[in-house]
């Protein structure tokens, strides 16, 4: 199976996956002739080599006429549809869009259809997101494995004013898959990469067991202390190793309590998911003189580990943890969004072998339609899954 593996190590954006792929072999002349099946004048796309720290890469360049041009999602959707791009470029690109309007709308609390694309609205994030598709199918990838992403923090300044980073719409987009900062005052990754990541990823975890044939390294405009550069391997893994299971690793903290009003574990609970941890579980146990007591176990991403242990010592009346690395194995997943008749739903798959074990319509999806039309909640859950089922 042809497999292509996003190193995100210096984080991911539009240009650096351009810039990989054509690094990797894709031709910037194959490149330029599909981007003018768009239909759409006013921008030029260079490639040229550039050096990170010592190490080759191609930067690309998207230059436009454009000024601070904004587009609304139909409007963008008019434009791919009318393009005599292929089907695999049309979709997947709607795809992306798709994932970033919905991003856009829940940072904004509106609808995606309302939502005024800024940034990427511009005719250089449509040339990115439509490129990236051309690309792939041009290296005719069967599987996206992407590593965890670095993110970057600090401030930007955007058409909203100044935000935090890593951007609000790219955490959104980013929900669910495992991200690190090494504090570098950038942004790192921005949410058209984040989008066309989430939207293509068949999983997410280490690099596969495969046999790489081609590597590319996109380069990032900003020179850092580290490579700024999106790193990309492409090569064959057969259908026993693609269809490993994801693993990884996490904290698990643990304790037993047999002193506490069980009141505060409501108010704990809340604490420790606010800090970002990705599971409280509370088991009834006894303990000496058999006394009644809860287990509290709390799952954590390591870099988090130090912020919940801080949390329980405070709001609990333990005096020790049990603190341990523990492996994790994942099905793979992938989130998609599905059209019913009732509207729009966020749809997670995970899968073994590529075939659903689960299908898992986004809850909160569920219950804003569910609410504005009346309906039983459940109906919507299961339209949801028979549209996904049928997809």
């Amino acid at each position: 199976m042809k497999t292509l593996y996003f190193d995100c190590f210096a984080g991911v954006s539009g240009d650096m996956i351009l810039g990989a792929c054509i690094d990797a072999g894709v031709p910037i002349e194959t490149l330029k002739q599909e981007l003018q099946k768009l239909h759409l004048e006013g921008f030029v796309v260079t490639a040229q080599k550039m050096s990170k720290h010592n190490i080759g890469g191609t930067h690309v360049i998207v230059a436009t006429e454009e000024q601070h041009h904004h587009r609304t999602l139909p409007v963008i959707e008019k434009i791919i549809e009318n393009s005599s791009l292929s089907s695999f470029v049309k979709e997947n690109a709607t795809k992306v869009f798709h994932n970033l309007a919905e991003a856009e709308a829940k940072i904004h609390s509106t609808t995606k259809d309302k939502i005024h694309f800024h940034e990427v609205g511009a005719l250089d994030a449509i040339v990115d997101i439509v490129g990236a598709m051309i690309c792939f199918e041009f290296l005719q990838i069967e599987n996206f494995v992407v590593s965890k992403i670095h993110v970057g923090s600090g401030f930007i300044k955007c058409a909203h004013g100044t935000m935090p980073l890593p951007a609000p719409a790219t955490m959104e987009l980013l929900k669910g898959i495992r991200t690190f900062c090494t504090g570098i005052e950038k942004e790192l990754t921005t949410p058209t990469g984040a989008a066309i990541l989430k939207t293509m990823a068949t999983s997410f975890g280490e690099m596969p067991d495969m046999q790489v044939e081609s590597t590319g390294y996109g380069c990032g405009t900003r020179d850092l202390d580290i490579p700024n550069m999106l790193r990309i391997l492409i090569g064959e893994t057969n259908e026993a190793q693609s269809s490993q299971y994801d693993t990884d690793e996490i904290t698990q903290i643990e304790t037993n309590i047999d002193d506490m009003n069980p009141q505060l574990f409501e108010y704990l609970s809340n604490e420790l998911f606010e800090i970002g941890v990705l599971d409280i579980t509370l088991t009834q146990t006894l303990m000496k003189k058999q006394r009644p007591a809860v287990i509290l176990t709390v799952l954590v991403e390591h870099d988090l580990k130090d912020k919940a242990i801080e949390k329980i010592f405070s709001e609990t009346t333990t005096i020790g943890l049990r603190v341990q690395k523990i492996q994790r194995v994942k099905l793979a997943r992938k989130q998609k969004m599905v059209e019913t008749k009732y509207g729009t739903v966020s749809v997670k798959f995970s899968t073994h072998d590529g075939k659903p074990v689960q299908i898992n319509p986004e809850y909160e999806d569920c219950k804003k339609i569910a609410r504005k039309n009346n309906i039983a909640l459940i109906k919507i859950i299961d339209e949801a899954k028979h549209q996904a089922s049928s997809d």
